[in-house]
């Protein structure tokens, strides 16, 4: 699989993800469904804490890609839902360190919600990785 990052302008790099990811050559697409803050029995944790569910939720979605035999370096495209876009914004660095670490900028968006499906959860991660 090859991989460019399409930038045609630079600021986004800064913010940790490009414009576009141009892919060829893949073999496998992975959907990743919607990550929250979930234990491994379905049960919603840190109620309304921002920095804890951001982190338990890329984890979830690293154990989702591990399941397919891939990790953090395939993911080509993340959306980050929030309900509190400020306050994720101040804690985004920290999933951003996780992305920079596996080599990756995604293309990304973060979009401002009313709420999320579990009450309570104020983040969720969807991607899809290519291998």
């Amino acid at each position: 699989m090859e991989r460019v990052a399409v930038n045609p302008v630079a600021w986004s790099t800064e913010w940790g993800f490009n414009q576009g990811e141009l892919v060829s050559g893949h073999t496998r697409t992975l959907y990743v469904s919607g990550q929250t803050a979930m234990s491994e029995q379905g049960e919603p944790l840190y109620e309304g804490d921002m920095a804890a569910q951001l982190a338990l939720s890329a984890d979830n979605v690293e154990g989702v890609l591990a399941a397919a035999g891939m990790s953090l370096a395939n993911l080509v495209r993340l959306t980050v839902y929030t309900t509190d876009v400020d306050l994720l914004v101040r804690h985004y660095g920290g999933l951003a360190g996780r992305l920079g670490a596996a080599g990756v900028a995604p293309a990304t968006t973060m979009l401002g919600v009313t709420r999320l499906a579990i009450p309570g959860q104020v983040v969720e991660l969807e991607g899809t990785a290519v291998a």
